[in-house]
């Protein structure tokens, strides 16, 4: 059909060089995929890089320690992709001997492993006829085809599944989906595509009709909730402070961070001292508390917008278990917390 070979000479003369596409791999294409969730190429390449001279096989990732594996994701966010990258490792190590699954369904058991990553495993390491449908193949179907189906909802993925099946060459699945997602990711973008230089231009319903703009169709929105964290940053004579770990369900499960105030809302000077002597810190002799105006920020996640300040809180009595800026950077934190921890070092 005109559309997989137009598409994929256009992908021959266009790809990025990316190190995941120069191998069959199924170790090194997970670990890209699992990056690239809700990460830009970009961002995710020295992660991959990191991970595979740390961890050069499967075996390696298995046996690390989870808070070396959460250190080495640190800053990449979705902080439960890597644990979850590094629950499949112990399995696929110990249950089927460093062995991944050949296969679509057998790939969809793994744990952090949906639909597309499976179908990418599948088709990219094994060739297996599967399409692998992201938010790259729902806008380059809907736009050429003038589809107005709801991507937000589940039938529609099958339609373009199937859709994508019917286009994709038996012969050689994985050439197909690659150039797919890469004519979404560099040509088809979401926003103001220079469809002059398209190689589809004269066949793109979208483009005939004039609705680039409003395809694909997600009526869903995310609701975002705020939330409101005060750290408490204590430092002793020795400089030492206080760290713990978040082991509740949630954001940054099993990373490190300052001990937290959460409130309802942006706290001022007199609630937090009072607050702290009171209640969190009471069994501290706190001889002084400061707000650090200059690290207040809002870290926005994808359904959630947390508005961080910080507030250095002086004790007279040595910290148990203190450690110092230095020892702090050993351990893994929400990259938030990890820049005010390297700028309060350099400041020093």
């Amino acid at each position: 059909m005109d559309f997989h070979n137009t598409l994929i000479k256009w992908y021959l003369q266009n790809k990025r060089d990316l190190p995941w596409r120069k191998t069959t791999n199924p170790y090194h294409i997970w670990l890209s995929e699992i990056m690239l969730q809700q990460t830009r190429v970009a961002q995710g390449m020295p992660y991959f890089f990191s991970f595979t001279k740390e961890f050069p096989t499967v075996f390696e990732l298995a046996n690390a320690d989870e808070e070396k594996v959460l250190k080495l994701w640190q800053g990449l966010g979705y902080y439960s992709r890597a644990r979850n990258l590094h629950k499949t490792a112990q399995f696929i190590a110990n249950d089927l001997n460093g062995i991944f699954p050949p296969t679509y369904k057998e790939l969809l058991k793994l744990k952090g492993v949906g639909e597309y990553t499976a179908a990418a495993i599948a088709s990219f390491s094994y060739n297996e006829v599967v399409p692998v449908v992201d938010g790259n193949v729902f806008r380059v179907l809907s736009r050429y085809f003038d589809i107005e189906s709801d991507i937000a909802l589940p039938a529609t993925k099958k339609e373009f599944t199937e859709l994508a099946y019917e286009l994709m060459p038996k012969e050689n699945p994985a050439i197909f989906n690659q150039a797919i997602m890469e004519f979404g990711a560099l040509q088809c973008v979401p926003k103001n595509p220079d469809c002059s230089v398209c190689v589809f231009n004269e066949s793109c319903l979208a483009l005939q009709k004039k609705k680039v703009g409003v395809l694909p169709v997600k009526s869903k929105k995310l609701k975002i909730t705020n939330r409101f964290f005060n750290y408490l940053v204590l430092e002793d004579d020795l400089g030492n402070t206080l760290i713990q770990k978040r082991t509740s369900k949630g954001i940054w499960h099993n990373l490190y961070e300052f001990p937290l105030l959460e409130t309802n809302e942006i706290v001022d000077f007199d609630f937090v001292s009072k607050t702290i002597r009171q209640g969190i810190l009471s069994s501290y002799a706190i001889t002084g508390v400061e707000e650090c105006s200059h690290a207040t920020v809002i870290h926005k996640l994808s359904h959630q917008h947390l508005h961080i300040q910080f507030w250095k809180v002086k004790v007279s009595d040595v910290v148990v278990n203190g450690l110092n800026y230095n020892e702090l950077k050993l351990y893994p934190f929400p990259v938030v917390i990890y820049n005010f921890i390297e700028n309060e070092e350099k400041s020093r």
